[in-house]
């Protein structure tokens, strides 16, 4: 555990190490910490003296002790070169640290190559005046993201204060993420366990797999709510936040999301299927039937448990209706 002590928005902090802590070096320690970034960010702050112990510069691989005082000064605010967009924003709650918002199919979370406009940053620039700094110029208050074509729930930081606690529930697996998605096939099990570690995969490098020499834990639990035969209605939850961490489980176990162009070639396996209408049915799914239809944690600031829910959207709703309706005729 630690002690911290963060000033007002922007201002440097401090965090005192428990005399609990393991020895640790101090790159490290602060990653696990989620209160600076990522382990490169980091560095690069101990390497400019940015952050300090006890007032000294020391390197990113000095070691913790007891009663350590580290010293984060932030960078300077940058204005952002993104331009704010009036761009419509489906909002299930918002106060002065936080906002929870609906994303829909089809949105960029953040500014990035082909993607410099249209964003949902762009969108929250225009909505919110003054948005967390804490994830640089081109994510700020992004605390964690849906991939484009993935609908559902997001929480931002409006506060540093609130970038910092949520960082730290997400670092240690306090936030509960679920998800409804409809998959391939037709599980054996009503329920499962997916413990593959995620990384880049070793040729393409814009695709992630569970074959990396340099993987990261990823766990996902899924349960069947509803079988239409060539495919299925899971219930999804997260452990970790891998990149792309349901479309790679998904696909590693035999049952790729249904449109899915990336993982499992969805395409293929659709004109495969032999019944013209079923063919039809799943041809309507222009992205991968992702959702993510439920978020809890507790509020950063507050303390208080939040959980929010959000419905299954129009083009999966169809979908599974469709399907359903099939199987009664069947």
């Amino acid at each position: 555990m630690t002690n911290e002590t963060i000033s007002a928005k922007g201002r440097p902090f401090t965090i005192e190490v428990d005399s609990s802590e393991n020895a640790e070096r101090l790159d490290r320690f602060l990653s696990r910490q989620g209160l600076c970034g990522t382990r490169s960010q980091i560095k690069r702050a101990i390497e400019v003296g940015r952050i300090l112990v006890d007032g000294v510069s020391v390197k990113p691989s000095y070691i913790i002790k007891g009663k350590d005082m580290i010293s984060v000064s932030p960078e300077e605010p940058v204005e952002p070169d993104i331009a704010p967009e009036d761009l419509p924003l489906d909002i299930c709650y918002e106060d002065r640290h936080i906002l929870v918002l609906n994303k829909a199919p089809g949105m960029v979370v953040h500014p990035g190559a082909g993607n410099k406009s249209c964003t949902l940053v762009n969108s929250l620039l225009f909505h919110c005046k003054d948005l967390s700094g804490i994830g640089g110029v081109r994510r700020p208050g992004i605390v964690h993201r849906l991939d484009k074509d993935t609908s559902g729930l997001m929480v931002v930081a409006k506060s540093d204060e609130a970038h910092i606690e949520l960082s730290r529930q997400f670092k240690e697996h306090l936030v509960t993420k679920v998800y409804q998605v409809i998959v391939h096939g037709d599980p054996s099990d009503n329920e499962g366990f997916v413990d593959l570690p995620i990384g880049r995969h070793p040729v393409d490098r814009k695709k992630m797999a569970t074959n990396s020499t340099r993987g990261k834990a990823s766990r996902t639990r899924w349960r069947v709510e509803r079988r239409y035969g060539l495919a299925s209605l899971l219930e999804v939850t997260i452990e970790t936040g891998r990149t792309h961490q349901i479309r790679v489980h998904m696909n590693a176990i035999g049952h790729p999301v249904v449109g899915d162009g990336t993982y499992g070639n969805s395409k293929k396996q659709i004109e495969m299927v032999p019944d013209n209408f079923l063919r039809a049915i799943l041809r309507q799914m222009r992205r991968q039937a992702l959702h993510s239809g439920s978020l809890s944690f507790n509020h950063p600031i507050t303390d208080v448990p939040m959980i929010f829910f959000s419905p299954i959207p129009k083009d999966m709703f169809q979908i599974c209706s469709d399907l359903e309706k099939r199987l009664g005729n069947v």
